[in-house]
């Protein structure tokens, strides 16, 4: 793979969370994990789950899309934020004035005029490599939506969870597996896909991929996601 960029994953996290006026060990209680762990996915250090991501980008009120956008110097963003003094590092926006409830994330923010397509090709997808094994390689994006457009690989052994936990989210998702085979728990259920099949649920119904196959498992996946959800 050779992606056409590889997004401070972590950078943009700690932004949002600054802007959002959480403190580390505060999202880390919220999210259910430890401020340590937080704190490497901030300084690079671990990439998270797939689980991890989607519980943070829910706390702090942002999209998954906005994690792939590596355009630098992007449109601002207006994003609902707590009056607080924030401690702006480098690439960040500058201090909102005080009783500020706007606060722009100028360098994280996807711009939502940013279209990706209408045709993508292999070499210029922009990936995600998460904790556990699991690639996102993002297909394309039309301005104005909340659509995660992905090819999704799990490598032998990789999963959504490397917790085994399940996880939970806004939005519906669709997928479709192309090759190899993938064990997806959903709710009490379990099920093997295979080439072929495919899948549509509620996000926020507990569920997890996990790949026990010696062979890569890759597929299509469209998760439509709501924005700034409490779920």
């Amino acid at each position: 793979m050779s992606p056409a960029a590889v997004p401070p994953v972590g950078a943009r996290i700690r932004q949002a969370r600054l802007a959002h006026g959480t403190s580390l060990r505060a999202l880390a209680r919220e999210i259910g994990v430890s401020a340590s762990l937080v704190s490497q996915i901030e300084n690079g250090k671990s990439q998270p789950s797939v689980s991890t991501l989607y519980a943070i980008t829910t706390a702090l009120g942002i999209s998954i899309e906005s994690l792939f956008d590596a355009g630098e110097g992007t449109a601002a963003t207006a994003v609902k934020a707590p009056a607080t003094a924030l401690t702006a590092g480098p690439g960040t926006a500058p201090n909102p004035a005080p009783g500020t409830v706007l606060h722009a994330l100028a360098s994280f923010a996807a711009d939502p005029g940013r279209r990706i397509g209408p045709v993508v090709t292999p070499d210029e997808r922009e990936v995600l490599e998460l904790d556990s094994g699991v690639v996102w390689e993002r297909l394309g994006h039309v301005p104005g939506t909340h659509v995660d457009f992905l090819q999704v690989t799990y490598r032998p052994g990789g999963a959504s969870s490397s917790s085994g936990g399940l996880m939970r989210h806004a939005g519906t998702e669709y997928g479709c597996l192309t090759s190899g085979e993938l064990i997806l728990t959903l709710g009490f259920d379990e099920y093997t896909l295979r080439p072929g099949d495919a899948v549509c649920f509620e996000s926020t119904t507990p569920h997890r991929y996990r790949n026990d196959g010696d062979v890569p498992a890759v597929g299509t996946w469209f998760v439509s996601t709501e924005m700034f959800s409490d779920t």
